[in-house]
């Protein structure tokens, strides 16, 4: 609002879907997707540009993994094999971390035959867990016999906040790494505005500058529920590994 002037309206979607639709709809000007949704929403006739992905430390380059996870005293799972025939958590959906990747893994390790959710539950009794978060605490709790991550909420965030203790649980799966998320505004706004909000997110949405301003203090200006020290630079073409994975998985979501 500083930057620009307008007056903002944040809203906590309650899942991507809703992002999605808000932004084809122009009921939405700026989101925050995981990469997954970005790609759904572009494959689905969202018109909207990259403003910037992010990072979680100063100098780092946009990017994060999906983890595996069990918890620590579960001596017969140690792999996404052993994840068969289990009560497995996923995120949601539409998840880059906490569902897409999980089901390239789970088809490479030939545990099911795509990532179309009938083959998934097939497999395994899989929860969908509504957030990254309950889904590590749905692990650890014992609701889901193991399940799926992203990985700074489970080693940093989580530890940090006192909802995981150190060890708690035990990661026995890493994906590649995926494209970082991304911030994203409809071109409806226009080509100007879009390149002043692209200035403001990859030179001023950060710690520094966000404590510097004012607006908080040390780790309070932490962004997102990632965590993230800030905003870089980021193009549509640095999603084309989430495409790649969409043609692996075959997901129904990736498809218009």
């Amino acid at each position: 609002e500083k930057e620009t002037g307008s007056s903002v309206e944040f809203v906590q979607a309650s899942d991507y879907a809703g992002v999605v639709e808000g932004m084809i709809a122009d009921n939405v000007d700026l989101a925050f997707f995981g990469p997954f949704a970005y790609v759904v929403a572009k494959i689905n006739g969202a018109k909207i540009t990259p403003l910037g992905a992010v990072i979680g430390e100063q100098g780092e380059q946009p990017g994060y993994q999906s983890y595996g996870l069990t918890r620590s005293d579960v001596a017969d799972i140690n792999g996404l094999k052993d994840f068969a025939g289990k009560k497995v958590c996923f995120v949601d959906p539409g998840s880059t971390s906490g569902f897409l990747y999980p089901t390239a893994g789970l088809i490479e390790e030939g545990v099911i035959k795509s990532g179309s959710e009938a083959d998934v539950s097939a497999a395994m009794s899989p929860v969908f867990a509504g957030g990254h978060d309950s889904s590590a605490l749905s692990i650890a709790n014992g609701d889901c016999d193991a399940g799926f991550a992203f990985d700074t909420m489970v080693d940093q965030t989580m530890i940090e906040k006192g909802d995981l203790q150190p060890g708690q649980l035990k990661t026995v799966w890493k994906s590649e790494m995926i494209a970082g998320s991304v911030f994203a505004a409809n071109d409806s706004l226009g080509a100007e505005a879009i390149d002043k909000l692209t200035s403001i997110f990859t030179e001023k949405a950060n710690v520094e500058s966000l404590q510097a301003a004012g607006f908080c203090e040390d780790d309070a200006c932490r962004i997102t529920d990632e965590r993230a020290w800030g905003v870089v630079p980021a193009t549509d073409a640095d999603y084309d590994g989430v495409r790649h994975v969409c043609d692996v998985t075959g997901s129904e979501k990736c498809k218009g």
